[in-house]
């Protein structure tokens, strides 16, 4: 993520509802009148001013309505507590390029543009908030449209995550059959890489509701709970050589929207490049990590250890206890723990056990 985007983020995190900027920007708003505010007072900023008047008052929505109500620039400093100027009038670089019509919001965009510190610009006719950061440009949306977006979009996130859970349990019934194909692995990469792309948007509303969606915030919780953490071992099961696997994350995380629903590209991207839709049909050898992880108690680092020792899941079932013991921090419990461990699993991925 650049600079300019994480300090979008904190930005918004500060205008969320129910925060006192946002109180401010509010009553002006109700009020009919723009504003044009810094959010920051540097040395570079301090350049940039021409007339108007020093303050160093504790901000409050009151203060900043009122001081709105000129037609000058209010500076607030960067930890947004204090206000430090008003009515001031900037004149930033007129050679840095703005997409820009509006004078109020030319000067922001310039002035973010040029110095990186945050400017918002508030319309007194259109009545909208936009704010810059840098080259980044962001118009805040009302809570209740945000929260209906929001609601949508977990919708969407819980039906994927029960698409995705079928199609878990189906890989893992194939996989202790030696039967796992890539296509099925593509296609659990594929709902994952949705869901993490779907829960990276709510995140963002959240981040812009501030405290208006934590009920929004715990059911999200709840929904994705321990979802990267099986992205990545499914991904560790299927991307060889293991020093392959940040650049698969990275390429998965890269694919446009139109790539992601060719299963072909996600196979592209972890490693399994293919010709026609009749290579999706190779069988894959899992390495099993995914399986150790549901041995009770079993550490990362001793299943590290075994799937270094062992390079299949076929290879680690068949494997002895006394072979297992060899691992270093693998007792005579635990090396017939992870033994008979597997020995179920690979009994409830039978065809008597499934039905299929």
């Amino acid at each position: 993520m650049s600079l300019d985007a994480q300090n979008m983020r904190k930005v918004l995190q500060a205008l969320a509802p129910g925060t006192r900027l946002r109180e401010g920007l509010e009553r002006i708003q109700r009020g009919h009148t723009g504003a044009l505010i810094v959010l920051g007072y540097d040395d570079e900023i301090e350049q940039l001013c021409s007339g108007g008047f020093e303050l160093d008052v504790e901000l409050s929505p009151a203060r900043l309505r009122e001081l709105a109500k000129m037609d000058g620039a209010v500076i607030i400093s960067s930890d947004h507590r204090r206000i430090r100027r008003a009515n001031v009038q900037l004149i930033p670089d007129s050679s840095i390029p703005t997409t820009e019509s509006g004078m109020r919001h030319r000067t922001a965009e310039r002035t973010s543009r040029g110095t990186g510190i945050p400017v918002i610009s508030l319309s007194a006719s259109m009545r909208v908030i936009t704010v810059y950061v840098g080259g980044l440009r962001k118009t805040l949306v009302e809570p209740e449209v945000l929260l209906s977006r929001a609601n949508l979009a977990l919708d969407t996130l819980e039906r994927y995550s029960q698409r995705l859970d079928e199609d878990l349990g189906t890989l893992t019934v194939l996989e202790h059959r030696d039967a796992a194909t890539l296509r099925e692995v593509t296609t659990v990469l594929q709902r994952m890489e949705m869901i993490r792309r779907i829960h990276s948007e709510i995140s963002s509303y959240l981040e812009e509701l501030g405290t208006e969606g934590r009920l929004l915030a715990l059911q999200l919780d709840d929904l994705v709970s321990g979802a990267a953490q099986e992205r990545n071992l499914v991904l560790c099961d299927y991307v060889h050589p293991r020093s392959a696997l940040h650049r698969a994350q990275d390429e998965l995380a890269n694919l446009d929207g139109e790539a992601l629903v060719r299963l072909d590209a996600i196979a592209q991207a972890i490693g399994h490049p293919t010709v026609d839709a009749s290579d999706l049909d190779q069988v894959l050898k899992t390495r099993g990590l995914r399986a150790l992880t549901m041995v009770p108690r079993l550490q990362w680092a001793i299943i590290e250890k075994l799937g270094e020792r062992w390079q299949t899941l076929t290879q680690l079932r068949e494997a002895s206890s006394d072979e297992l013991q060899e691992i270093e921090g693998v007792g005579p419990y635990r090396a017939q723990l992870i033994h008979d461990s597997l020995v179920r699993q690979a009994e409830a991925s039978s065809p008597e056990s499934v039905g299929w």
